[in-house]
């Protein structure tokens, strides 16, 4: 530390203002740990007599004719750039001195800094606040922001009712900040009690604070009450409607969200899609397959010149993989002038579910060549590829090399892969093995990946084993037990599929319906089994009864194990005929021209005798089928699908 000597003469003479300053340090412990010229600095800039005339327009009104006036850039402007904890002290400490804490422009100031990154000392800002006569509402609005960005969010809430309680009247920004609290902290009844609180004070036509109470009860699972908030904004702008797209996607109402992009650009509402926008429409079109609704925010995104956006990119990318259009995928990656990780990752990744495990592997040692060196998820998508592609070698190698070469550890999705590898090519002990080896809890998409592969191959004994795993965990699905039953009537073991449709019964468990869906003209159709609710059902069921009947001629029969109750073949025929992808693909062939691709997307895994079904039919009619499942991609092409019957 640098000696105080120094300190005097940087001061001058002993005989004023180094004496004083010296007895303002010994008071106040905060400074200990200033450096002193900082410390000189700072007694420089607090006593400088100010030159009225220069600064007359800088300085402060105060109420109160005691405050010492001081020039209000050099205090502002000293607590804006101050980033050091010991800097804060010593200007607090002349704050309490000269009352200056009392005057609420600079207490303000003070307040903000203490409790805003990087400091966000929120035990610190709270005792500010406690010396600080009759806050005002902008002083709580403060700390309330604050807490809202820190780990103990349900404090900020409580602030707000303590300010309330107080006698100080909450603004709007008051009450947004309190909803954000709330969000943070999962107060759903404190996040109420603000909006009534807001109705009360006759804020309901904010709409920065309703636009925070859409998110509110977007999170909350209350659509409605979201819906009927959104409509109550006087003036609806983009972020408004981000926040009810996010709404829409986060509860499940993804198709709507097409429906959304649409409306906010009619002349009733003029509102233009921003960069968000699109992010979340790409996504939504991701998660529904909807192609052709996807090159149309593309076009948006290249009218706009938000083209030239990585996000916007790397989710471009990810939006034509997801929908089985690599071709698109490429031309998007190799028009990017500038890539990074996230966008390799991307196409890694896209070509990894699309059955390319070889182009992914090329593409990763791409990239290491260009000098980027890969992340967690460029892992993922390269071990994917190395599962679907059943390269074993390459991804025991890549897996080995995270921590040796890349000092990455492994993570539960890599774990993932790699049991998914082993298990595809039949080595489940050694899949077993490896989860129980696991340096992280092995998660139930673990053991259901190895379930999964224990029904390819009929290991009944392991697959009763995972089970029992998922139970322990307090995680099994309908999904998990329908693999077992598959397993059990593949066997004839009917006395165990009774059995466990008892216990599947005695615990509530119920088979998540199947749905498929098709986009056409940029509408998504939606189709369950036995689907009777679409207005060309009819021509469909019509249709597909003629597709049945073309392809037993050239020697389709019914994969009757795919349906699991003890019924004759012809019971179990007739029952497998209506699933959900096959009337999607009816829709598809009955509506679009010959040799045009279908696209479905399905919920569920496909089962063997609908997968047999779109093999077969991409032969008979010379169509491309590709079939996206909870697992993965299936390119159907003249007979043949890119997993290579493995799934």
């Amino acid at each position: 530390m640098t000696q105080p000597s120094f300190f005097f003469n940087t001061c001058g003479s002993a005989q004023s203002p180094g004496v004083k300053v010296h007895r303002h340090l010994y008071v106040s412990p905060f400074t200990a740990a200033a450096t002193t010229a900082t410390a000189a600095r700072l007694y420089h800039l607090l006593t400088k007599k100010p030159d009225w005339n220069r600064h007359k327009d800088q300085i402060q009104e105060k109420h109160d004719s005691n405050f010492q006036t001081i020039p209000q850039q050099h205090l502002i402007s000293l607590i804006k750039s101050c980033t050091e904890k010991p800097h804060l002290h010593q200007i607090h400490a002349h704050f309490v001195r000269t009352s200056l804490l009392q005057d609420p422009f600079f207490s303000l100031q003070f307040l903000s800094r203490v409790s805003s990154s990087p400091f966000r000392d929120m035990g610190y800002s709270r005792r500010i606040l406690c010396q600080i006569p009759d806050p005002s509402v902008s002083h709580y609005n403060a700390l309330i922001r604050a807490y809202s960005f820190s780990k103990s969010p349900g404090e900020g809430f409580y602030l707000y009712r303590e300010m309330r309680q107080k006698g100080v009247s909450a603004d709007p920004l008051s009450s947004s900040f309190a909803i954000k609290c709330s969000i943070k902290a999962c107060l759903l009844i404190g996040g109420l009690q603000v909006h009534g609180r807001v109705l009360r004070d006759g804020h309901q036509l904010d709409s920065q604070l309703l636009t925070t109470l859409i998110d509110f009860y977007s999170i909350s699972g209350k659509l409605n009450e979201a819906c009927k908030v959104f409509d109550e904004i006087p003036q609806r702008d983009t972020v408004a409607w981000n926040v009810l797209i996010s709404c829409y996607m986060r509860n499940g109402r993804t198709r709507d969200v097409l429906v959304l992009f649409d409306s906010m650009m009619t002349e009733e509402f003029e509102c233009e899609p921003d960069e968000v926008t699109c992010l979340l429409l790409l996504q939504a079109c991701a998660n529904l397959g909807a192609l052709e609704f996807g090159e149309k925010v593309h076009g948006y995104i290249e009218e706009h010149g938000y083209d030239r956006a990585i996000n916007l990119c790397n989710s471009l990318i990810s939006m034509y993989s997801r929908c089985g259009c690599l071709d698109k995928a490429f031309e998007v990656f190799n028009g990017m002038q500038e890539r990074n990780v996230v966008s390799w990752s991307a196409m890694i990744s896209g070509l990894a579910m699309n059955g390319h495990g070889k182009e992914a592997v090329e593409a990763f040692l791409e990239m290491q060549g260009m000098g980027i060196p890969p992340d967690c998820q460029t892992f993922t998508g390269v071990l994917s590829a190395c599962s679907h592609g059943g390269l074993i070698d390459e991804g025991l190698e890549f897996f080995n090399g995270m921590t040796k070469e890349f000092g990455i550890l492994p993570n539960i999705h890599h774990y993932g892969c790699m049991v998914d590898l082993l298990g595809r090519a039949g080595r489940l002990d050694m899949a077993y093995q490896l989860i129980v080896s696991m340096r992280v809890k092995p998660d139930a998409t673990i053991w259901r990946t190895l379930l999964g592969a224990c029904r390819i191959y009929g290991d009944i004994k392991l697959g009763e084993c995972v089970v029992r795993q998922l139970i322990e965990l307090k995680a099994e699905e309908a999904g998990d037990y329908v693999l077992l039953l598959n397993m059990y009537s593949s066997a004839g073991k009917w006395e165990k599929v009774i059995e466990l449709r008892k216990l599947m019964k005695e615990k509530g468990i119920q088979t998540t319906p199947g749905c498929s869906t098709i986009e056409f003209k940029g509408e998504v159709h939606e189709f369950v089994v036995d689907d009777i609710s679409h207005p060309r059902k009819d021509e469909i069921y019509k249709m597909l009864d003629e597709i049945n009947q073309q392809l037993k001629i050239v020697g389709y029969v019914a994969e009757v194990s795919s349906e699991l109750h003890n019924l004759g073949a012809e019971e179990k025929e007739h029952a497998l005929t209506y699933h959900s992808e096959k009337l999607a693909i009816a829709f598809g062939v009955l509506a679009t021209p010959p040799g045009t691709t279908i696209r479905v997307a399905k919920n569920l895994r496909i089962c063997v005798d609908c997968h047999n079904f779109a093999k077969v039919l991409s032969g008979v009619y010379n169509r491309d089928v590709i079939i996206r499942d909870r697992t993965r991609f299936h390119h159907f092409r003249g007979g043949y699908c890119n997993c290579n019957d493995y799934w």
